[in-house]
Order: structure tokens, then sequence, then C-alpha cells
């Protein structure tokens, strides 16, 4: 794991100061993971490089603002990007209490004191927090169109949404333009890369907040999964 991250971040512009906090944070959820189910990958170098540094590659898009993570599961890409900009302030939304304890728990040890997790539905947590991120984020492996219909009610106009999807996702972005013109968003550019260390290419999708989000939306998550927008 050690090697993998100090030949990865430098590709992507980072300190290897940062591997000493990378690997207490792999490490704690390779611990949990025996007990809780977080990630399928559990080979440290493919932590390393498929969860860390994937997570990472997002530094080239991000700056000292406020940032919401959708979908966060175990942590990512919030964890990484949290250690890496530490002037950033994130949010890491999940809905899982048990998963929301384990972040709490590992923001707690790595020191990250720019981090807030939080228990909760995107539908609901909308009603909270409506329009007052600059940025959401999410690597959560739901439809795009989905994702939009989630993640935009939070993010303010002028901000955008960084989804992480596959390099074979045209289709999917095709999809989403139609829920976009419906949510106040539209498609800015659509990015792909290379994760350091591998030949395995990612991609990135930014979406940007034009105009106010009709306060219908986001609707209940059963209704968006039945009749996604588009």
């Amino acid at each position: 794991m050690r090697e993998t991250l100090y030949k990865g971040l430098p590709a992507l512009g980072l300190d290897t100061g940062l591997v000493p906090q990378l690997e207490l944070f792999a490490g704690m959820l390779l611990e949990k993971n025996q007990v809780m189910n977080l990630t399928a990958i559990t080979e440290p170098k493919d932590v390393a490089a498929l969860h860390l540094l994937d997570s990472l590659a997002l530094t080239a898009w991000l700056k000292d603002e406020r940032v919401v993570d959708v979908g966060t599961g175990a942590g990512f890409p919030g964890i990484p990007l949290a250690a890496a900009l530490p002037e950033a302030k994130f949010t890491l939304l999940d809905s899982l209490g048990k998963r929301v304890g384990f972040l709490r728990e590992a923001c707690g040890e790595l020191g990250l004191e720019n981090v807030e997790c939080v228990q909760a539905r995107a539908e609901e947590f909308a009603g909270e927090r409506r329009e007052v991120f600059d940025c959401a984020v999410s690597r959560a492996v739901a439809d795009l169109p989905v994702l939009c219909e989630l993640c935009l009610p939070l993010v303010r106009v002028g901000g955008r949404f960084l989804a992480m999807k596959s390099s074979h996702s045209e289709e999917e972005v095709r999809r989403a333009e139609g829920a976009l013109e419906v949510l106040g968003g539209k498609i800015g550019w659509v990015r792909d890369y290379t994760i350091p260390v591998t030949d395995v290419v990612h991609r990135v999708v930014c979406v940007e907040k034009v105009s106010p989000t009709p306060k219908k939306y986001p609707r209940r998550f059963a209704q968006i999964k039945k009749q996604p927008l588009g």
C-alpha cells in the first residue's frame, strides 16, 4: 500500500505527507470490514489505488469550498479529499447509522476537523440544507439521472455536482440531460482520467447548477427509482 501511495500521490500533484493519514484510514477500513460490509476491495494495494487514489483524483477540480459527499458509504471520496484539502469543509452523507458511526470514528482518529458526518437520506437532507453547498460529489453506483435529482437540490446556483462514473457512461450522461432541464442543471464537461499506478480509466461528469431546483424535487426515493426524470 505504501509504495502505491508514494508513487500515486505525486502523479496527482499531491504531497506524500498524506501517506500516514491515508494508511491509517485504510487500516481502519479493512479492520472494520471484517465485521461490517464496507468494501469488496480488500487487497491493500488495491485499496490504495482503487479507493484512495481514485477519490483523490477529484482534487484537480475542487477548491477550498463547501462540499457534500452524497452516499459516501465507507467514506469515498469524502475522507481522502478532506485529508488532502484541509481548508475545504466536507459533509459526508449516508443513510446507514453504522456506516456513519465508522466515519465519525475514522475522522476522529485521523484528526479531520473539516468534516461533519450526517446520517440522513439525501432527499430528506435537502429539506435542511437546500442549495447551500458549493459542490456535491458522489461515487455512488446509482444511475446519473437519479444522482442528479438527489444531489442538485443541495447545490447553490453557480455551484456544481461532480459525479464519478465509469468510462463507458455516454448513454447515462445522455439520459441525464432531460432530468437536468427540470432540475436546473446542465452538463458542463466530461473528463476521463487514469488512476495513478494502474491502467484503470474512470470518468468525472461535471453538472453545473444554472438555476434553482423546483421545490418539489427531490421526490421520495421510491418514486425517484420508479420514475426517474429524463
